[in-house]
């Protein structure tokens, strides 16, 4: 294997000290087929037709690849197959859930905010602000308020809460908790009954946000 190879992008050299640790030696290059297969797969989730199969094999300009990923990363494609991993950590669905499970026939335009986001390469500070306080910010719009069904777009029993006060402890815990999730990588809704046994995480934490 060329030593080339591993000069390429610095992280390759934490690989190849795993490999030769271990004696291992790397696959050999993907040959050009594979690779823009692979490319389609993991940025828009799709195929690559034929005919662009063979354009990319046959292009031999120093630049073939790169122009490849700028028309992966232009196409809508690329925001609907990524959007979908953040529809996950919001816990995006088209119905409520539990017993009724009744449909939320305008959550689509929650999850159309989250695609035209990853197509706009919108900053992810920006991304993050909308979702948690977009009617609070100082540029309302119509987007930035479809942007705060990231904290509607879960489960719910549907109950008014004059009615069924108690629901509104679980809304917000599903809140706090999605929140955490998304934005710490850990949830403290647990501290909602009592302190964290292994994270220095308090009741008074969990109920001050």
């Amino acid at each position: 294997v060329s030593e080339s190879r591993w000069k390429t992008n610095p992280i390759d050299a934490f690989l190849k000290k795993s490999l030769d640790d271990q004696g291992l030696e790397p696959a050999p290059p993907a040959d050009r087929r594979t690779v823009i297969r692979r490319a389609y797969l993991d940025m828009i989730g799709l195929l690559p037709p034929p005919e662009e199969v063979d354009s990319f094999v046959n292009d031999q300009s120093a630049n073939a690849w790169e122009k490849r990923v700028d028309q992966l990363l232009a196409s809508p494609h690329y925001g609907e197959r990524w959007g979908r991993h953040w529809l996950d950590v919001a816990r995006y669905a088209d119905s409520s859930g539990h017993i009724h499970d009744d449909d939320s026939p305008n959550a689509w335009k929650y999850r159309d905010y989250v695609i035209q986001s990853f197509n706009a390469d919108k900053p992810y500070n920006r991304f993050v602000i909308e979702q948690l306080a977009g009617d609070e910010v100082d540029d309302v719009s119509y987007e930035t308020l479809i942007a705060t069904g990231f904290h509607r777009v879960g489960p719910r029993v549907l109950f008014r809460e004059k009615q069924n006060p108690q629901y509104r402890y679980e809304y917000l815990n599903d809140m706090i908790g999605t929140t955490t999730r998304a934005f710490l990588g850990m949830t403290v809704a647990c501290a909602r009954c009592h302190n964290h046994k292994f994270d220095p995480i308090s009741q008074m934490d969990y109920y001050r946000m």
